[in-house]
């Protein structure tokens, strides 16, 4: 692995504005809150948490499809300085390449596979002519594993996981060094995931990509991460190699989001870490810990007091003052 990161993230924030109604004040949303990370060639970053925890949000500021409201990234050694409805500039849009959930929505009906793959060539590399530009997608079309005669049909033809090899192709054709994916496996079926994972595998490895692969489905997670950062409210919560934390999970939150995945050793009984109510609504945040609220190991000090991410082992960082108290109580829930 390269000791130069491809990508950095510093203190990333991003917040909307809501206007105020008849009846309502303006606030403020603060959907991504303090995200800093370092992104390395050929490095797997999983972010977990439940819905509306801010992975989305994090995923359109690292392609820019969004500025962050402070903080800042670094891609590919440039510092991205961008403004509301702003482009960035076509260098950096190269680096960074995103791949969604719904491979229909993200497909044109109306245009071929290899018209949607020779698009971007067309718009970003003019000196090419029509004979590279289509000998170019038929290459990136072997190499996701479909067949040549794919090149003239069009997405309804496909079946879900075809699409998916399909928004793979197109958004290797600049030569990313960055893939930010967005759930990209959860709308398969499960035999469709594991094919998918393991091109996704393949091709990180002959290119050397740097993926941020966002999921609430931490069975493929821990597959496929090197690193995870958890996040709620906006937030990371704890941060890590994957192996650490899967192992030893420390902040009540990502205990509780582990110990809800189904584990396939039934010799292995683990009591349920269960959640109180639901995640606070983005327009009147908790006072202190944004976790609080829902958390069985809750004081007086967690409502005044909203913790930072800090060191507790090894490259592993959470933010909660009871960290000690987490796992005495965790490693006597899953012995049981």
């Amino acid at each position: 692995m390269s000791h130069d990161a491809v990508l950095s993230a510093r203190h990333l924030t991003r917040h909307y504005q809501i206007k105020g109604g008849t009846f309502s004040k303006p606030a403020t949303v603060k959907a991504l809150n303090e995200a800093s990370f370092e992104l390395y060639p050929g490095q797997t970053l999983a972010v977990v948490g439940e819905s509306g925890c801010g992975k989305s949000t994090l995923a359109r500021v690292l392609t820019m499809i969004e500025p962050p409201t402070s903080g800042e990234l670094t891609i590919g050694g440039h510092h991205v300085s961008l403004k509301e409805g702003q482009r960035p500039p076509a260098e950096l849009r190269r680096e960074v390449q995103i791949i969604f959930q719904n491979p229909y929505g993200s497909l044109n009906p109306r245009k071929t596979v290899a018209t949607m793959l020779e698009e971007p060539l067309r718009l970003n590399r003019r000196e090419m002519s029509a004979a590279e530009r289509r000998d170019k997608a038929l290459e990136m079309i072997a190499k996701v594993g479909l067949r040549p005669e794919h090149a003239d049909r069009y997405p309804h033809m496909f079946s879900g996981g075809q699409r998916q090899r399909i928004a793979i192709a197109r958004a290797l054709m600049l030569n990313p060094r960055i893939l930010v994916l967005d759930e990209p496996v959860s709308a398969l079926d499960l035999s469709i995931q594991a094919q998918v994972l393991n091109l996704l595998a393949d091709l990180q490895d002959e290119f050397g990509l740097a993926y941020v692969f966002i999921s609430h489905d931490l069975s493929v997670v821990r597959r496929i991460a090197d690193d995870v950062i958890v996040m709620y409210f906006g937030q990371p919560v704890e941060t890590g190699p994957a192996e650490a934390v899967f192992t030893t999970p420390r902040h009540p939150y990502t205990q509780a989001l582990f110990s809800a995945t189904p584990v396939a050793d039934p010799n292995r009984q683990r009591e349920r870490v269960k959640l109180k109510g639901e995640p606070p609504s983005p327009l009147s945040p908790p006072p202190g810990c944004p976790f609080a609220p829902r958390c069985h190991l809750a004081t007086e000090e967690c409502v005044k007091i909203d913790p930072p991410l800090e060191t507790v082992a090894e490259g592993v960082k959470v933010a909660c003052i009871h960290v000690d108290e987490a796992m005495a109580r965790y490693a006597g829930v899953g012995a049981r």
